[in-house]
């Protein structure tokens, strides 16, 4: 246990404190004080007593306010998680649905593309037997003038 000597209110105290602990505690102690003096600049010399209840009460209010603050603050953190959880996975569902439109796109367009390669080569045979019935109809008709 380590002893810090602090002077408040004018007076002189010798506090203990775990070992590491004493510039902590120094620092809680200057800050009360600061406290104690400022209500007793306020408020006058209500007497000691009094003035360390009021010192107390307002420490006690400052420390619930911050309690309150940072449940509030834990609440939106936890809302704003949860709206990122959901976020992500609204992200994540329509990566997942672009995927699939983007594969379905790939099959459509490979079938689109077997489609006018089987028309192609139909309209070529097809332009081929035409060529060849006009070959054939003035080869005949060729014929049919010489005879």
């Amino acid at each position: 246990m380590a002893n810090v000597s602090i002077k408040f209110n004018g007076k002189e105290f010798l506090l203990s404190c775990e070992d590491g602990q004493e510039e902590h505690l120094e620092e809680l102690l200057i800050q009360i004080n600061k406290k104690f003096n400022n209500l007793k600049n306020d408020l006058g010399n209500l007497g000691e007593n009094k003035l360390l209840l009021i010192t107390a009460v307002k420490v006690m209010d400052e420390y619930h306010e911050t309690k309150k603050k940072v449940e509030e603050k834990k609440e939106e953190l936890k809302n704003l998680s949860n709206k990122f959880k959901e976020l992500k996975s609204l992200i994540y569902k329509y990566r997942d649905n672009k995927d699939r439109e983007i594969l379905q796109l790939n099959n459509d367009h490979n079938k689109l593309k077997d489609e006018i390669e089987i028309n192609q080569k139909n309209y070529e045979k097809l332009i081929d037997e035409a060529a060849d019935e006009i070959s054939n109809f003035v080869e005949k008709a060729n014929l049919e003038n010489l005879s």
